[in-house]
């Protein structure tokens, strides 16, 4: 079964009016929340229009706006022992990068040994970015892990080189982004766990997996996957857990994974429009929430609903996640 999302509906010149509430509640700090909205229903035009539930009680938004290219960083996470068939995706890729709206910041990075090696740094210099696009190495497992790479990327999301006038400030250990900044990560990796052990369906509660999904919360950030196969735990009970990982971990950080079948994607394309479609289908919700005796680990579990609208947010969010 092919996941797809609809095209986009919503443009990324949509901008509103609202007037935010600055004055949170007493003991509780401002906790924003990327939130997709689909794009065959119609988008809230206010945070009045939505129920938003913290834990299970009731909580107003105290703002409701779109995400503007000029507030989007775009990491695009590429495992470097990705088949040697990767190759005839660079085209697709690059046009990617190349074709995303002005102003978007976009980082390349490669999945090595456990962490991310940057080939670019965040930057809106498109077309400097695509020209660092490389194959991977293709060496079996050379990432070690697609989910300590991630959890290690987020965090510690980095800032931009110095040297690049269209860098990005750096965001610091672990911290939230600025107000009104959305991230999104797009990875592509087969998504198997090595260290879980048998890929077996008997064996899909992976710890570095869930570490992966809470850290990811817990930054605020939006995971999107397009499964392919590895140089070297590939086959039917390796796809199909790795595939299943991949779902869960964009499932609860509001992001979508993106596969075809058992094998790899005819071709990449269609995901990466998608992908970016859904950028543009993607709200900021603010709110207040209550923080814990310690902030950085507490987290809270979140549900959005708007009439006759499909929302897609994640599970839990981490209060006072931005600066």
């Amino acid at each position: 079964m092919t996941k797809l999302l609809p095209t986009c509906a919503i443009a990324f010149s949509l901008a509103l009016t609202l007037t935010p509430t600055t004055f949170a509640q007493e003991g509780s700090v401002p906790t924003q929340v990327l939130v997709n909205v689909d794009a065959k229903s119609t988008a809230p035009t206010g945070a009045s229009d939505l129920t938003l539930t913290v834990d299970g009680h009731k909580q107003p938004l105290t703002s409701w706006a779109p995400v503007l290219p000029a507030h989007a960083q775009v990491a695009l996470l590429i495992d470097d022992g990705l088949r040697e068939s990767m190759g005839r995706e660079l085209n697709n890729l690059e046009d990617f990068v190349r074709n995303l709206p002005p102003g978007i910041e976009i980082l390349i990075g490669y999945m090595q040994n456990g962490s991310i090696q940057q080939a670019q740094p965040f930057t809106t210099d498109h077309a400097k970015a695509a020209s660092t696009l490389h194959l991977p190495e293709g060496i079996p497992g050379a990432s070690a892990s697609p989910y300590f790479c991630l959890s290690d990327f987020v965090k510690h999301w980095p800032g931009a080189g110095s040297a690049d006038p269209n860098a990005a400030p750096t965001i610091g250990t672990f911290s939230g982004p600025r107000t009104g900044l959305a991230r999104f990560v797009i990875m592509i990796t087969n998504g198997v766990d090595p260290y879980n052990g048998n890929t077996s369906v008997m064996n899909q509660d992976s710890p570095y997996v869930e570490s992966a999904i809470k850290d990811s919360e817990r930054a605020g950030v939006a995971v999107y996957a397009i499964y392919f196969s590895d140089a070297g735990i590939r086959g039917g009970s390796a796809d199909n857990s790795g595939q299943n990982y991949l779902a869960d971990l964009a499932q609860r950080t509001g992001g979508v994974s993106f596969w075809e079948g058992v094998g790899n994607p005819v071709s990449t394309a269609p995901f990466l429009k998608q992908f970016q479609n859904a950028i543009a289908e993607t709200y900021i919700a603010t709110f207040n929430a209550a923080a814990g005796a310690h902030p950085a680990q507490d987290m809270v579990h979140i549900k959005l609903a708007a009439a006759k609208t499909k929302l897609h947010a994640p599970e839990e969010v981490r209060p006072g996640n931005v600066e």
